[in-house]
């Protein structure tokens, strides 16, 4: 069988997988919503497992690059200069489990340590951002961009606390001091749905400490697809938090 790995046809199968598994997280709350494991700040729900799984099949099924999955870890050898999908099966497990539709599915396509595209799917609203990075960022068939806000006092950020957030008096000063500067701030409870709405400009800026890779790969490619700027601060530790960032290009 010959496979066909260009991006389009690369972002097609992101898709597909993403409809299939969103659609199952609709069809079987109520067993998906199960709590599968909770420690301290986090909680693990079965339906973290069951959309990674039809995720995981179906990227494998279709091409033969490594998966780096939030439940699954590392699967199959990374070679970091070669394509290395990178999946969130459920971004916002803790909102789907109480009923808030704030939560979503992300597959992010990277290769040499870089963001190449990105599929994020909010199964509730039936929305789905993509993105080709030099080639384009889309709100299910229609293209978005960035904001054309420019300046922070007139901006909306979105940001969060992760489960490995330090809640000292320190930490929480400096993140005061981090967003204090823009109009309004929004935490929405899911990292990859914040980037999606920097990409289309719902909103102006993210930022986020010690989240993990999984949570931002696809939102980072798309927001760069829109035209926007991205830093991500990693190591070569895959499974080590990050700090992220993203933001219009004239945001300041």
């Amino acid at each position: 069988m010959i496979i066909d790995y260009t991006l389009p046809s690369l972002l097609e199968l992101a898709k597909n997988a993403v409809y299939k598994a969103g659609s199952t997280l609709i069809e079987k709350q109520k067993f998906a919503r199960q709590v599968h494991h909770s420690q301290a700040r986090d909680v693990k729900i079965k339906g973290d497992i069951l959309s990674e799984t039809i995720i995981v099949e179906s990227l494998q099924l279709n091409s033969s690059f490594p998966i780096l999955s939030e439940e699954a870890g590392i699967i199959g050898k990374i070679d970091r200069e070669q394509y290395l999908w990178i999946v969130d099966p459920l971004d916002g497990s803790l909102n789907y489990s109480q009923g808030i539709p704030f939560c979503c599915i992300s597959i992010g396509l990277w290769k040499a340590n870089s963001p190449v595209l990105g599929v994020i799917y909010d199964f509730y609203r039936n929305e789905l951002f993509s993105g080709i990075i030099g080639e384009g960022a889309w709100l299910n068939e229609t293209s978005i961009k960035i904001s054309e806000t420019t300046k922070k006092k007139e901006a909306i950020i979105c940001t969060g606390f992760p489960i490995k957030t330090d809640f000292s008096e320190k930490a929480i000063t400096r993140f005061v001091n981090q967003i204090q500067a823009y109009k309004k701030v929004r935490l929405l409870g899911s990292a990859a749905l914040s980037l999606a709405y920097v990409a289309c400009g719902r909103v102006d800026a993210y930022i986020e400490e010690n989240i993990m890779l999984w949570d931002v790969s696809a939102g980072c490619a798309i927001v760069k697809a829109a035209g926007g700027e991205v830093q991500i601060d990693y190591s070569n530790d895959l499974l080590a938090p990050v700090n992220t960032s993203a933001k219009s290009s004239t945001l300041l």
